[in-house]
């Protein structure tokens, strides 16, 4: 498995306010070459102050776009002992090696990455047709557009044999992750309708509670935009080491099972997963396209921590609530003798008021379960 980066410390320069804090994203090995510069002499402290890069970005309220933006690039060896400098004083930026989320320029061979200027319009797809995102991108994005895969690359020590994995990996962090930042950042509504409920504990809600209060004058903003890089960062890293150790294998789980569905129904809409529930929501919607099945798949089968079965729904869509075919509605909400004896089948575990999961005890009581619950269709 691979080892999450640990934060230490990472410079950070206020020029509001002309203080030092710190707070860096470093490898063990990083640590130990840390110590050694620091018990040098003075002169060769010195020296290497002259040469350390300096990334800029704005001062005040903080966002979860900048605070990413910053935190990917300390993940590149180049930037990796970088100043970052907060400030809106334009001669100040202008010593900057590279500028984030201020500045009104969009130039990636001068290093200048911000969105704000009313000419910006950029999308991974308008920068790359083989994207298909349309969302405007903040500093984030854009940062993760033009150094993703190399941030990716050296996060995995991946190799140039693993370049199809790292665009996997790449995209996905994008389409799950950054995406979300960079639509709240610009503005934009995730849907056309009007929400039934509010979300507010995304992570770039969590970021801006992060701010300083506007009634407290004795919080440290320094110290608030530390905490707010090591959020994002861990959130990032674990979200990429997720898709390289889970996700992933979990595809040829998944491929497998649909190749052998009609083994567990002669249907060939219910797949049975023998390693367990494995990540396969989005696998199967997407094999399924790439695979041509059809009829497609209703239900997917897996063991628990228990040993005992479940039958879970597929969605219509990834992120969706809404099933293909959810199980029986004079099931839901029932348990144990109780739904035994209402569907006539042995072992039952629950199913739920929702209609999306179930379980039974043992693996022909589910397979009883997915047959009544086929059923349903063709008895519309």
């Amino acid at each position: 498995m691979l080892s999450l980066i640990r934060v230490f410390s990472t410079q950070v320069i206020f020029c509001f306010s002309g203080t030092t804090t710190f707070c860096k994203m470093i490898s063990d090995s990083h640590l130990k070459r840390s110590h050694a510069e620091n018990s040098s002499d003075n002169s060769g402290t010195a020296k290497k102050s002259a040469m350390v890069k300096k990334i800029g970005t704005h001062n005040g309220t903080f966002h979860c776009d900048e605070a990413l933006a910053c935190f990917l690039l300390r993940l590149l060896p180049e930037y990796e002992d970088s100043t970052i400098i907060r400030t809106r004083d334009s001669e100040k930026l202008a010593t900057c090696d590279i500028v984030v989320d201020v500045g009104g320029v969009y130039d990636p061979s001068t290093f200048r990455f911000d969105h704000h200027q009313r000419s910006f319009n950029e999308s991974m797809s308008s920068l790359n047709s083989s994207k298909k995102w349309t969302t405007k991108l903040s500093s984030a994005g854009l940062v993760y557009y033009h150094f993703g895969e190399r941030i990716i690359q050296n996060i995995l020590k991946c190799g140039k044999e693993d370049n199809k994995i790292v665009t996997i990996i790449f995209d996905k962090v994008y389409e799950r992750f950054i995406e979300e930042i960079d639509g709240i950042d610009n503005g934009i509504n995730q849907c056309d309708c009007t929400p039934k409920y509010v979300i507010s504990t995304n992570l770039s809600s969590r970021v801006s509670r992060l701010n300083p209060a506007w009634n407290c004058s004795d919080t440290n903003e320094e110290d608030q935009f530390k905490k707010a890089m090591e959020l994002v960062g861990s959130e990032f890293l674990e979200r990429v080491t997720f898709y390289k150790n889970s996700w992933i294998p979990a595809r040829k789980i998944v491929k497998q099972a649909i190749e052998e569905r009609y083994e567990v129904d002669k249907s060939g809409e219910v797949l049975l997963l023998k390693n367990g529930g494995c990540p396969w929501k989005d696998h199967v919607l997407s094999l399924e396209q790439e695979m041509d099945i059809s009829p497609k798949i209703k239900y997917v089968l897996f063991t628990d921590q228990n040993g005992c079965w479940r039958i879970m729904c597929v969605p219509v869509e990834l992120g969706s609530f809404t099933n293909r075919l959810s199980l029986p509605d004079e099931w839901r909400g029932l348990r144990n003798e109780e739904l035994s004896e209402k569907s006539g089948i042995k072992g039952c575990i629950f199913v739920h008021a929702g209609g999306f999961i179930g379980g039974n005890k043992t693996y022909d009581g589910i397979i009883q379960m997915v047959q009544i619950a086929l059923a349903q269709k063709r008895d519309e």
